[in-house]
């Protein structure tokens, strides 16, 4: 079955982290091997591991931000904006190659969705991996008169902050709003078509942001508050704001996310399943009334490996485990292909230029 992914940070793992994605994941964690960050040889994604699990469309982000704690922080973090225009673009620039040598195929418009995705349903043996390109927090955008160039450069979905507090809102993990110039990137935002992804941002944010933004939005990578309690999550009530939206939330897959409790760095793997990911996509079935507006956007690889990862998941083509355990729980055929792909195809097909 084909799937859609709406986050992963394929660009980021490349250019930061100095994977080579194109190589299968047994010849990356052999490279990896002693590394000492947890997630070094324990990775769940690369190019032929998404071909092999029939992940034919994702959405890759680019990511800088900018941090005052920078002197000690990692390559995810600039000391100003124009430095996190310049690693973004550089990540965009690692797409570009990709593309250029048949490895990837961006999706800006929806003719390019619609010709894409008949491609990986009508049997073409080895069609390209295509993206959407995202931006995981809005501090690579050095002002709101940016926008445009970003668009041109066929950015489609933009996140207004991540951990802590961006150039434009509160984030995850702070109390707050939008920033001063928050309103008037969304409005930027709005002008072109760009889609607002709300993931990440404080409570408050979240809020402020949907008031003064009036285009199609979503959550890319979220779970449920209800399931697990904790700001980074969604409660009842936002879930029912984005439906109300006609948006999609993509459930992620860091342990954490999943399972109340989890602790980073003591728990281990044994304690979730994908079976906690089913809970998290049928919470937000159950809270909207239909299949419509539940997607997968996995994170996988997303600062975490297999130590905090589902037990049964080895790599993202075990995505094609996700249908049975649905099966299981009384979807139909037809909810079950919204939920893995049809969703986000659908949502895409409205939101993309023509």
């Amino acid at each position: 079955m084909l799937i859609v992914d709406s986050h992963l940070d394929l660009a980021h793992n490349a250019v930061n982290l100095n994977r080579d994605i194109t190589l299968p994941l047994a010849d990356q964690r052999r490279l990896e091997a002693g590394m000492s960050e947890p997630f070094r040889g324990r990775g769940t994604v690369s190019l032929p591991a998404m071909r092999a699990g029939q992940v034919g469309l994702c959405f890759a982000t680019v990511i800088a931000r900018v941090s005052d704690k920078w002197r000690e922080a990692g390559p995810l973090d600039a000391s100003t904006q124009q430095i996190a225009y310049a690693r973004a673009q550089g990540q965009l620039a690692y797409y570009r190659l990709l593309e250029s040598v048949g490895e990837l195929r961006q999706i800006r418009s929806r003719a390019q969705l619609e010709a894409h995705v008949a491609q990986w349903t009508g049997g073409e043996a080895q069609p390209r991996l295509g993206f959407v390109l995202a931006m995981e927090g809005a501090d690579p955008i050095v002002a709101p008169d940016r926008v445009q160039g970003w668009w041109d450069d066929g950015l489609r979905v933009i996140s207004l902050s991540h951990y802590g507090v961006s150039s434009y809102a509160h984030g995850t993990h702070t109390d707050g709003g939008l920033l001063d110039r928050g309103p008037a990137l969304l409005h930027a935002m709005q002008a072109v078509g760009l889609t607002l992804d709300l993931t990440h941002l404080a409570d408050q944010a979240f809020w402020e942001a949907l008031d003064h933004f009036d285009g199609a939005v979503l959550a890319s990578h979220n779970n449920c508050r209800a399931l697990v309690p904790d700001q980074r999550q969604l409660s009842d009530d936002m879930l029912r704001a984005i439906i109300k939206r006609d948006g999609v939330i993509g459930t992620a897959f860091d342990a954490w996310m999943l399972h109340d409790g989890w602790v980073i760095g003591e728990t281990w793997p044994a304690l979730v399943s994908l079976a906690d990911v089913v809970d998290h996509l049928d919470h937000v079935c159950q809270v909207a009334g239909n299949s419509d507006h539940a997607a997968l956007g996995t994170d996988l690889d997303g600062g975490f490996g297999r130590e905090q990862s589902p037990r049964d998941l080895d790599t993202i083509a075990d995505l094609q485990k996700i249908p049975a355990l649905l099966t299981d729980r009384g979807y139909s055929e037809a909810d079950i292909r919204k939920l893995m792909h049809g969703n986000w195809i659908a949502f895409l097909t409205r939101v993309l230029p023509a």
